[in-house]
């Protein structure tokens, strides 16, 4: 039997499926398309104002893209997919489990297994998530306007509320792929209100039971008093707020440094004290690259890029990529792996770039590479200093 008439035969069943109310889900795996980052991707069945859809879940390095199509698109879609760029595809319904692969010599082969039990298929477009940090019986989240004392989030703190699950979400296999030994020593820089802060300490020490003490550094006395207050109802022991600038602040040796939205070189400052805090873990959402914006402004170089940077906000987006991207190199210098991910914040910040540097255990044995890369972007961009850079006397 040709592979053509394989993948049409692989094509009705799941049509099949989805006209008989068997459908449950599709897996997609071994891509060997063309976009470098993509994984894997995922289909389930929706229902969006009253319409039956196909939600695609294309998951990528970095992140997940989800788009929904009407059924008939989905499946021209899916056609093409099992065709060319996914070799592997699963489709689960609530009777078998069918398995479309092709193999090194590029024939196509199906495969079933008849299956008990199966679960029933979840229609709603909104899945209800397993939060990290739940809502009930959070006495901080209470205090901190998040939810009532029912434990129920209020309507207009449901972002805040993602947000918060998000970045706990984040951190956790970061944190968990240190090497934890005894008691770990975090410190926030710029907590604000507390609410990223109160959730890691809760999650850290009463979820996953370690030992842990977090410090929340704000300038702001009556932040830090209202945070002390509410620690102290929460019987949080070993969490505590300090009012202080993040350059003033000595962190003395410290295993995570987490800085979000320092504004323009504060930001310099918390990696600064990361690093000379040997931490083993550095997270940062940077804020407001005004420092290197002026630095281009005033350079003025002729590049390729001038004709962009030449407009405001394409100036403003391009100072903001070289700042991190010089952060990045610096950490690395420093002896960090650096990692990049996208950050999903409030409603006001919709999105930020999260920068990240794990402690290596490895020697940096091109040194002077980095450098040379740092004094070239310099030059390219028309940048007499960068902050950090400055800071640590490189």
């Amino acid at each position: 039997m040709s592979n053509q008439h394989l993948l049409e035969q692989f094509l009705q069943q799941t049509v099949d499926s989805l006209t008989n109310d068997q459908f449950l889900k599709m897996s997609f795996g071994n891509y060997q398309g063309n976009e470098k980052e993509l994984k894997n991707l995922y289909i389930r069945k929706v229902k969006v104002k009253r319409v039956e859809m196909l939600a695609f879940n294309y998951r990528y390095k970095t992140r997940d893209i989800f788009k929904n199509f009407p059924v008939l698109e989905g499946l021209t879609r899916i056609s093409h997919l099992i065709s060319n760029d996914f070799k592997v595809c699963t489709l689960f319904s609530k009777s078998k489990e069918v398995i479309m692969e092709h193999d090194r010599k590029g024939m196509v082969g199906i495969r079933e297994r008849d299956v008990e039990n199966a679960p029933k298929a979840e229609l709603s477009h909104d899945k209800v998530k397993k939060r990290l940090v739940p809502a009930a019986e959070k006495s901080y989240l209470t205090d901190l306007r998040i939810t009532d004392k029912g434990g129920v989030v209020f309507k207009n703190a449901q972002d805040k509320y993602k947000q918060i699950n998000q970045y706990v979400s984040l951190l956790d296999p970061l944190i968990r792929s240190l090497s934890l030994k005894g008691t770990q020593k975090l410190v926030d820089m710029g907590s604000g209100k507390g609410y990223l802060t109160f959730a890691l300490y809760d999650y850290l020490v009463n979820s996953l039971h370690m030992e842990a003490e977090i410090t929340g550094v704000e300038y702001r006395k009556d932040l830090v008093d209202l945070c002390n207050t509410i620690a102290g109802n929460a019987g949080f022991a070993t969490l505590g707020f300090v009012q202080s600038t993040i350059e003033e602040f000595d962190v003395g040796n410290i295993d995570v440094l987490i800085a979000l939205h320092a504004c323009d070189t504060a930001t310099d400052d918390a990696i600064y004290k990361g690093i000379k805090g040997q931490a083993e873990l550095i997270v940062v959402a940077p804020c407001c690259h005004k420092q290197i914006r002026r630095e281009m402004e005033k350079g003025k170089t002729k590049n390729e890029l001038d004709f962009l940077i030449r407009h405001g906000i394409f100036l403003e987006r391009q100072a903001e990529m070289v700042t991190d991207g010089l952060r990045a190199l610096i950490l690395e210098y420093f002896g960090y792996k650096t990692k990049i991910f996208e950050f999903i914040s409030d409603v006001h910040t919709p999105k930020n770039v999260l920068v990240v540097g794990i402690k290596s255990k490895k020697t940096v044995n091109n040194k002077e590479e980095i450098l040379n890369k740092i004094r070239e972007t310099k030059t390219y961009f028309g940048i007499g200093f960068h902050h950090l850079e400055k800071l640590l006397g490189l």
